[in-house]
């Protein structure tokens, strides 16, 4: 709801150097949130071989193939169901 309410607003706070700074900052805020969080998240969830090759394969298939990420949540979710059957 607010990137639709604050959608008209945007470009006009663009055209002012103060506020185009701040919305400036903003992003790259978030960027290095992300950016944190995406590590984390990598920490604790690569944690054997296993998922290390899931998440390999993923990111070529995405990058690459232009994969659909809906595809891939349903293929890793049957690898790793697969692979914990089997231990």
């Amino acid at each position: 709801m607010f990137v639709a309410a604050s959608s008209p607003l945007i470009p006009r706070m663009r055209r002012s150097a103060w506020a185009g700074s701040f919305l400036d900052g903003v992003n790259v805020a978030s960027l290095g949130l992300m950016a944190t969080v995406t590590w984390q998240l990598g920490r604790a969830a690569l944690v054997d071989g296993v998922t290390v090759s899931m998440a390999l394969v993923a990111t070529i298939l995405v990058f690459r193939l232009r994969v659909n990420s809906a595809w891939l949540v349903l293929g890793a979710a049957a690898l790793g169901l697969a692979a914990h059957l089997l231990r």
